[in-house]
Formats: C-alpha cells, sequence, structure tokens
C-alpha cells in the first residue's frame, strides 16, 4: 500500500503525502527563540523558485473555488495563504501535490510548474514525494512511533530496507522535528498515544523524513494547545531555511510570526500578495485592510 492510498483511507478529503529518499541535512528547531516575529530571527535569502503558479482556477462542478491565481513559492521562506473561510485557500494549496484531482467533481486550469517541469506530467506519487503535506488534524497511522516514520521510507525504497538501515534516517527526522528527545527510549510506543502536538510532529517527521522540496500545511496548529503551538511555530522557521513552506492559517498572529511573505485570498481570488511587513503594515488593497483590521472573516 502507497503512503497516499494509506492516508487516503484515513481521511478521504484530506490526502496525505510521500516523500523522496536523498540523505537530507539536520536542522533541531531552536525551541527557546522568541515567538514574536520568528521569521527575523534566521531570514534566509528565499530567493531560489521552486514552484511556479500561472493563471491556475479550480472548479467544483463548474463553480470557480480559485480563480486566474499567479505566484511564485521559494525554497527558504515561508510563504502564508490568509483570508476568512471557504476562500479557496485549502483549494490552492491541494492543487499543488494534485490532491484536487482526488475530487470527482474538481477540475483545473492554468499551469504548475515544480523546477520547469509540469507537475501535471509527473507521476502523481513521484509528485508527492517532493510536495508532501501536513494536515489541520495530527493523522498518525496506528503503529508505532518508528514506524510511522519507516513507513515512508520503506515506500520510497527498491528494496525493503531492515530496520537497522532505517534507524538513522528515523533519528534524524525525529530530531529535525523536534521531537527525538521526548520519544528516543521509546520508539515502539503507539503513536496514538502521544499527545495532540507530539502527534503533529510525528506527522512533520513523517512527511520531511525523505527530503521534500515543499512542504504543505494546511492549518496545522488549529487542534493544538498554546505550548504545542510555539513549538511547531519554531519547527516552522527551522525547517524553511532548507524547504520552501506553504502554509494555510486563519491565524493572522501566526502569520505575522512566521511569514516571509504572505498571499490573501477572498472569495477565491488572489487580492494581494507581498512580503509579510508590508501586508500587514501597509496593505495596498482596500479589501486586505478591511481584513486585518477584524471587519470581516
Amino acid at each position: 500500500m502507497s503512503l497516499s492510498r494509506a492516508l487516503a483511507s484515513d481521511r478521504p478529503a484530506r490526502q496525505n503525502a510521500t516523500m523522496s529518499m536523498d540523505p537530507m541535512t539536520i536542522a533541531v528547531p531552536d525551541v527557546a527563540l522568541p515567538t514574536r516575529h520568528l521569521h527575523a530571527a534566521t531570514a534566509p535569502a528565499g530567493d531560489l523558485e521552486r514552484m511556479r503558479l500561472e493563471r491556475i482556477s479550480v472548479f467544483y462542478d463548474g463553480v470557480p473555488a480559485v480563480r486566474e491565481t499567479s505566484l511564485t513559492i521559494n525554497q527558504g521562506e515561508v510563504l502564508a495563504l490568509i483570508g476568512p473561510s471557504g476562500c479557496g485557500k485549502t483549494t490552492l494549496l491541494r492543487t499543488l501535490n494534485r490532491l484536487t484531482e482526488l475530487t470527482p467533481n474538481a477540475r483545473h486550469s492554468g499551469t504548475i510548474t515544480l523546477d520547469g517541469d509540469d507537475i501535471h506530467e509527473l507521476e502523481d506519487t513521484h509528485l508527492r514525494t517532493r510536495v508532501s503535506m501536513v494536515f489541520q488534524q495530527p493523522n498518525p497511522f496506528p503503529m508505532s512511533i518508528f514506524d510511522n516514520v519507516a513507513f515512508a521510507l520503506r515506500e520510497q525504497s527498491r528494496r525493503r530496507p531492515r530496520r537497522r538501515e532505517l534507524e538513522p534516517l528515523v533519528e534524524r527526522a525525529l530530531r529535525r522535528a523536534g521531537l527525538w528527545d521526548e520519544v528516543a527510549g521509546d520508539l515502539d510506543r503507539p503513536a496514538l498515544r502521544l499527545s495532540g502536538g507530539q502527534q503533529q510532529r510525528l506527522c512533520i517527521a513523517r512527511a520531511i523524513a525523505t527530503k521534500p522540496e515543499i512542504l504543505l500545511m494546511d492549518e496545522p496548529c488549529s487542534a493544538l494547545d498554546p505550548r504545542s503551538t510555539a513549538v511547531i511555530e519554531q519547527l516552522i522557521v527551522s525547517l524553511r531555511e532548507e524547504l520552501a513552506i506553504v502554509i494555510v492559517t486563519h491565524n493572522l498572529q501566526q502569520a505575522r510570526r512566521i511569514a516571509d511573505r504572505v498571499a490573501f485570498m477572498y472569495l477565491g481570488d488572489l487580492v494581494e500578495l507581498g512580503s509579510a511587513e508590508q501586508v500587514f503594515a501597509a496593505p495596498r488593497e482596500e479589501r486586505t485592510r478591511e481584513y486585518i483590521a477584524g471587519a470581516f472573516g
């Protein structure tokens, strides 16, 4: 069973992604950083384009959910998609690794390229090895902590690797997700016995275990307590040094803290795209100003 299919059986509407098998450089998140303006602490260049969207529209039963959206996604930055519920943020996010194709009544127009290649010319599971996803609700598999991370690694191997071969890769992913110190002595514990915040970090470890180029995150902190949210925000800032990260969030303060760029969407339209500082301090569009001021949403 593939990782995408396993997640499909667990959450039909929210498909997870598999990843590639490349070795990775580990960066353990420093959870001692202050929680205000996290992106300023280690701001990378963010100028290596990974993905380009050109005039992307998505329709459900012919009704547009996203209209004529164009933007780039760059390595070394966090791009936050903000806007009220139902404005197309999650639909756009799911389009980036073709998860919208799993909805029978969905269709799209426009082009999306990943490192210059049209994503619709890539095999879908291969695409999802390069563009992985973490969902709103933690969705660990009903297996051990070790096997949750190892599952993705085994799926990408031509032969079934032995546990001792996987151990260093699992450890690196758990360290990178900031979870290793909490579970190192009990990797065979059922993952479902972890706390909510630990489960979400385990899902992040599974998503990054084999080093995707882009990490998609659909409100990853919405079901978590403030402490767990702070840990994951620190983790996002750490990870974006090696990945391109796109996050959907309804929490404007969170977007201020972690985003390098912000895209404001409203009723399927991309209303404004700019640096986090510009969008929050001096939005160009009246609709953006109203949303940030709390006039609606």
